[in-house]
């Protein structure tokens, strides 16, 4: 007998306020309302009339923490998140081809890869950097991300011909960061697997698992490859009966929550069989399946994403972590690091970001770290451009232990 679904709705925030004081947006910018008030409250006058849509709720992350602090397990960023989708009219400014460009990954990485040379170049001059400020709203402090000159998926088809021949198997959804941006991401999480006498297949289509464009307000696109990459996922199933593998902490969430929650699209036939790739490691690893590894002598700090919180996943990153020989780990206070996607990016939303990562990069400096460790590619970028610490993935201390 199954259990009956928990009521998440706005009736059962006792207005408590947690998530108000747990939220970063919130501490940082006093022209945004909280959570309580854009989720809870705002959603009892929305269901009144839609007039009472305030575009404050565009002030939001996204980054789940009051989701996180709510007692009654009330889902607050979906619920802002839906009333956006539901409510908010794309306006008709240059700013709105910003938003265009940061959340088309997909587009945007095709396009660029083969000139990334080129590409990462020229939006990295100061004086374009002063353009695009003045001009569509990037930040020109803020440093777009670097492509790659060849995808991931290029390279696995030339180097990894014999992926089947492995006793066990994983798919990996390896995501728009590490096709385009950081291929050996992508290299190192079959370096680790191989090594634990398991392959690594790819789905034989995928797409930007949606949370940019959830973020920049184009809800028709994210359910559209919502909707592919489910497909995908229970084509691939079909094929080899094997877990889907994602090294993004945000695309492993948003597969398996943002979709039926935000996007209203089917993903029960496949949800059980995504997961982030520490958990899938760290369970391995307490079943006999490590692999030899020689001492990383190495004092690194650790900072927990806003998506791996939301779901309790830092703990198999800190345990995984923690069975590396020679690996110092300082666990650093979990904070937002005020990227949130492409939020930080943009000239309106700077300031903010600025102030919720601030407590953060200093903690970061005062430890006198090797280099730092996070599972969010948004993560890296933040501290790296704030903190001149280098920033990698656990699955790549993993890669670099590897005897």
């Amino acid at each position: 007998m199954s259990l009956p679904k928990k009521d998440t709705s706005f009736d059962q925030c006792i207005k408590c306020t947690v998530c108000t004081v747990y939220c970063p947006v919130a501490k940082a910018n006093p022209q945004y309302p909280g959570p309580k008030q854009c989720g809870p409250d705002g959603e009892r006058l929305r269901i009144k009339s839609p007039e009472f849509y305030d575009e404050t709720l565009k002030l939001c992350t996204n980054c789940k923490r009051c989701e996180t602090a709510c007692p009654s397990g009330v889902k607050i960023g979906d619920m802002i998140a839906v009333a956006r989708d539901e409510h908010a009219k794309m306006p008709l400014n240059i700013k709105t081809i910003r938003d265009f460009v940061l959340s088309h990954t997909d587009l945007m990485g095709t396009a660029a890869t083969p000139f990334a040379p080129v590409v990462n170049a020229i939006t990295g001059m100061k004086p374009v950097k002063k353009i695009m400020h003045k001009t569509i709203g990037v930040h020109d402090h803020k440093s777009l991300p670097k492509y790659s000159h060849g995808t991931f998926r290029r390279w696995y088809k030339q180097n990894c011909t014999s992926q089947a021949l492995y006793p066990k198997q994983v798919h990996y959804f390896h995501g728009c960061y590490v096709n385009y941006n950081h291929p050996q991401l992508g290299k190192d999480f079959v370096k680790v697997m191989n090594a634990m006498s398991i392959g690594v297949q790819l789905l034989d289509k995928e797409k930007c698992c949606g949370v940019p464009l959830i973020a920049n307000g184009f809800f028709d696109k994210a359910k559209k490859n919502a909707k592919l990459n489910v497909k995908n996922f229970t084509d691939a199933i079909e094929k080899y009966d094997a877990p889907i593998i994602s090294t993004s902490s945000t695309c492993s969430f948003t597969l398996r929550e943002e979709y039926p929650e935000v996007l209203k699209v089917d993903n029960s036939q496949v949800a059980d069989r995504i997961e982030f790739v520490t958990r899938f490691l760290l369970r391995s690893f307490m079943n006999g399946n490590m692999p030899k590894m020689k001492p990383v002598n190495k004092k690194v700090v650790y900072h927990t994403p806003c998506h791996l919180e939301r779901t309790g996943g830092s703990l198999y990153t800190i345990e995984l972590l923690k069975m590396i020989p020679g690996l110092e780990l300082v666990v650093l206070d979990s904070q937002c690091c005020g990227l949130a996607g492409t939020y930080g990016f943009k000239t309106e939303n700077y300031d903010t970001s600025m102030a919720i990562g601030s407590k953060l990069f200093k903690q970061i400096r005062q430890e006198n770290a090797d280099f730092a460790i996070t599972d969010c590619e948004t993560c890296k970028w933040q501290i790296e451009e704030n903190t001149d610490l280098e920033t990698i993935h656990p699955v790549s201390v993993l890669a670099m232990a590897l005897a």
